[in-house]
């Protein structure tokens, strides 16, 4: 039997059918159907959604007011378009009725009641209708076609002949036909809308290139603001401002102004024995100086603030070399204000589209017998409201990115000013910054100013170097300094510093130094304490740009004799060093060439008017003119180039009074005519050059004065005859060079104390050697000696002979006539045994005697003995 509406008791859906619908969507529950839409409702939540929205903790001091409020709008706008679309799966619909033309109405009264259109006819039917008769009789009555209830009232109303699946039918096409898009997909589109604002709102917390920059940022500037030296120098400069109001009210003078550590100062250091008077007179005031609190410092929070310096500066490279975070927060601001004006402008426009009832023509006639409906719709009010709602959020939205865009090009936020911070604290060194830098600062301050405050602290090159200060004199007292004190070769107690952050001021506590070394020491500052190192004379500065105070340059200027400055550039040499008066000697190890070569980079020299040495590591192609204002007083020039060629000495004529001359690693092929005028000459070494012959030798002979003549390690092959004619020399330095003979002329020079012909090609050794009465030194190490002439054991005053590796097979017995040698080299030649008159040369030791251990064994006894003696007996007996 199936079950239908008649026509004559059409009527809105009752409680049965209400029935019926929940039994349809429990079967469709059962089958998975309803299941499958309730669990795609429950992953839509609104906690899942507004994760879009989160962003790191640590952020939110870079969220202004403006964007906190605009996450807040896009949380609200979400809940409503999710609220919206939740009502809209779960209630929204719409009723429809068929609308009955004249034609349709007097048919439809006419018409037999067992006749139903769009069922058929005949067949065993049943017709519910809609109201009973009274409360005795049941709602729905059963009756045959051609029969007529008996006593019961016709219903009212108008017929339609539709039964309950049309109904949903008709429902279904209209909702698609009849309702305005917007009715149907508003909550998605606002749902869309969100999603969007609320990403762009927090893009750039998401951009790859600009979330790092800000994680780091953020970090850096949470440990800069927790940090306990920022509290540390806050603290200090407002009890310095706090000290300076105190004196001002109670008239008290105040601290003299070269209480300060900075060496660029000009005004004479006094800080010693100013602060003892100070803190006597003025006790009851609390200066400064008597609050130690304020300058101690743990040695762990020391090692993180000067990391956070470290991070500091390369985050401060790093991105002021970009603009990116600016232009991406500025796209992602004109972004939401033109989705704003977008949603204003087509959703203000549908507002009304939004209504209950609608008229619907949905071309099913063939299968309902009607033409049109009216429908209704239930969610239209709702909707219109959550619509109107929507439309004011998006209203304060808007609003709020217009601020946001009015601050961003109201002033330049890619410039940010530190100048409250420089005026309110004693670090007034702070940089301004820019670019991406400037801007997160500017929006930090949106957050709280005191980030920045205490961020500036560590952007100062002043707070840098107090911490230093502070934290090295922590680390280095005096008595850990006195540990590193050492005696050098000269029996002087020195003091060498590698590589600290400053100078510890107990380094000038330590009066009895002579010789203080620093090297790598980016901020040594020479304070005025230095008064107090009476003993010191010595100093070495290796890429170490010292800065002096006015009282220490004063001391050093009367006192220091020696000074050593290694650098890289000759504008590294620090200026007070061409002032030091008294200086005896200056050693400049570094870059003098500037310009590309074309000029010497040295100062004036005028006013080293004590200087007597100067020695140029460097690499030089002329001699520096202004190198003659030196002329008067300097008797040793030293030029060690790095292989750079030589090539104007002109400046050498004028210094007469030179005495020492070294020309060393210059690439000299001859020696140099300058040298010639150096009439007060008396050593000369020109050593690791490129010299070949030596016929200028000759020239020689005007400089009556010249000793000591050093021309080893070149390609020398012959020695000249002339030779001769340098009749004063006693020293004649030859080795490391392609001689092959030795010319007789060379053993005329009688007042020839030392002769080195080592690491040569020479085979023979003439004869003429025993005219040398009066040499004490020789060597010819590592030539190709075959025999040791007996003439040259004529020169009694040997006191070291050097044979070793030659080619010499026996050693005459002569050698016992030596009573003065000292030392004995003859390792690496070809000798079976050793003369026995070695223990004639009452002054040699073994430790002096180089020779194979097989050969010393075959030595007799007595005379192994007699070598193996201590040296201390010997000369307590002997000498």
């Amino acid at each position: 039997m199936v079950m239908s509406y008649d026509a004559e008791y059409a009527a809105p859906p009752t409680s049965f059918q209400f029935q019926l619908v929940a039994v349809l969507l429990c079967l469709i529950r059962v089958l998975g159907v309803w299941h499958g839409i309730l669990a795609d409702i429950s992953m839509f939540t609104l906690t899942e959604v507004a994760s879009l929205n989160d962003i790191q903790p640590t952020y939110r001091i870079l969220k202004p007011w403006w964007d906190v409020f605009m996450d807040y709008l896009g949380i609200v706008m979400l809940m409503v378009a999710i609220f919206a679309g939740t009502m809209q799966l779960t209630k929204d619909q719409v009723v429809c009725l068929p609308v009955l033309d004249s034609w349709q109405d007097s048919s439809t009264t006419q018409r037999p009641p067992g006749t139903a259109s769009g069922i058929g006819t005949g067949g065993n039917q049943m017709t519910l209708t809609a109201k009973p008769t009274s409360k005795d009789q049941p709602e729905t009555v059963g009756h045959f076609p051609h029969s007529a209830a008996i006593g019961q009232p016709q219903p009212t109303g108008v017929k339609t002949n539709l039964d309950f699946q049309q109904y949903v039918f008709v429902n279904q096409m209209c909702y698609h036909v009849a309702l305005p898009w917007y009715s149907k997909y508003f909550p998605y589109l606002a749902l869309i809308h969100t999603i969007v604002l609320m990403v762009s709102s927090n893009f750039w917390f998401k951009y790859p290139k600009t979330s790092s920059k800000i994680e780091h940022f953020v970090s850096i500037l949470g440990k800069c603001f927790e940090s306990p030296w920022t509290t540390k120098a806050l603290s200090e400069t407002a009890c310095e401002d706090s000290e300076e109001n105190k004196q001002r009210l109670t008239g008290a003078p105040s601290l003299p102004k070269h209480f300060s550590t900075s060496s660029e100062e000009g005004s004479p250091n006094q800080s010693t024995p100013m602060l003892a008077k100070s803190s006597v007179k003025f006790s009851t005031e609390k200066p400064v100086i008597e609050v130690p609190s304020m300058t101690i410092l743990d040695k762990k929070d020391g090692e993180q603030a000067k990391a956070l310096f470290e991070k500091v500066r390369k985050f401060r490279a790093h991105v002021e070399d970009s603009d990116l975070i600016y232009k991406l927060y500025v796209a992602q601001t004109v972004i939401k204000t033109f989705k704003f004006i977008l949603i204003l402008c087509y959703t203000s426009t549908f507002v009304a589209s939004i209504q209950f009832d609608h008229d619907c023509e949905p071309n099913i006639k063939h299968l309902t017998g009607y033409i049109k409906f009216k429908c209704t719709h239930n969610m239209a009010f709702m909707l219109k409201k959550l619509l109107i709602s929507y439309i004011a959020l998006i209203c304060v939205y808007g609003l709020v990115c217009i601020h946001t865009l009015f601050w961003l090009f109201r002033r330049p936020l890619k410039e940010y000013s530190f100048e409250k911070v420089r005026e309110e604290s004693s670090f007034s060194d702070i940089p301004d910054v820019k670019n991406d830098f400037a801007f997160l600062l500017h929006m930090v301050d949106q957050y709280d100013q005191l980030y920045s405050k205490r961020f500036g602290v560590f952007l100062s090159e002043v707070s840098e170097n107090k911490l230093r200060e502070i934290s090295l004199n922590h680390e280095w007292t005096f008595e850990k300094l006195r540990q590193h004190v050492t005696r050098n070769s000269q029996d002087k107690l020195e003091l060498h510093l590698f590589m600290l952050s400053g100078v510890p001021d107990a380094v000038f506590e330590l009066t009895d130094l002579e010789i203080l070394k620093l090297e790598l020491i980016p901020e040594a500052r020479i304070t005025a304490k230095i008064s107090q190192m009476i003993n010191l004379q010595e100093l070495h500065f290796y890429h170490c740009p010292a800065k002096v105070e006015q009282t220490a340059f004063s001391f050093l200027r009367d006192h220091l004799r020696c000074l050593h400055v290694k650098f890289t550039d000759v504008a590294e040499i620090p200026t007070w060093v061409y002032l030091l008066k008294n200086l005896r000697e200056l050693y400049l190890v570094g870059n003098l060439n500037s310009e590309n070569n074309k000029m010497i980079g040295l100062e004036s020299l005028r006013d080293l008017r004590h200087l007597k040495v100067l020695h140029l590591k460097s690499n030089l192609t002329k001699i520096p003119t202004n190198i003659t204002d030196l002329a008067p007083h300097l008797v040793r020039l030293v030029v060690h180039n790095d292989g750079t060629k030589l090539l104007v000495l002109n400046s050498l004529k004028k210094m007469m009074n030179l005495s020492d001359l070294e020309l060393h690693n210059c690439e000299l092929e001859r020696i140099p005519h300058a040298i010639f005028s150096l009439t007060n000459l008396q050593e000369l070494d020109l050593k690791s050059n490129n010299i070949r012959t030596i016929e200028e030798v000759i020239s020689f002979q005007h400089l009556k004065r010249l000793t000591c003549l050093k021309l080893w390690h070149n390609k020398i092959i012959t020695i000249p005859l002339s030779i001769s004619h340098v009749k004063n020399l006693e020293s004649l330095y030859l080795s490391h060079n392609k001689l092959e003979s030795l010319p007789a002329p060379l053993f005329n020079l009688l007042k020839l104390r030392y002769l080195d012909l080592s690491q040569n090609s020479i085979v023979v050794i003439p004869l003429e050697i025993g005219f040398l009465q009066n040499l004490q030194h020789f060597a010819i190490t590592g030539n190709k000696v075959e025999v040791v002439p007996k003439q040259l054991f004529k020169c009694t005053k040997l006191r070291t002979l050097c044979l070793g590796h030659n080619c010499i097979s026996t050693l005459p017995e002569k050698i016992g006539q030596l009573v003065q040698l000292t030392h004995l080299e003859l390792k690496g030649n070809c000798l079976d045994r050793l003369p026995a008159q070695l223990g004639q040369c009452r002054l040699l030791r073994r430790n002096c005697l180089v020779v194979e251990d097989h050969l010393f064994d075959s030595l007799p006894s007595e005379v192994k003995e007699s070598i193996n003696q201590e040296t201390n007996v010997t000369f307590a007996n002997g000498i």
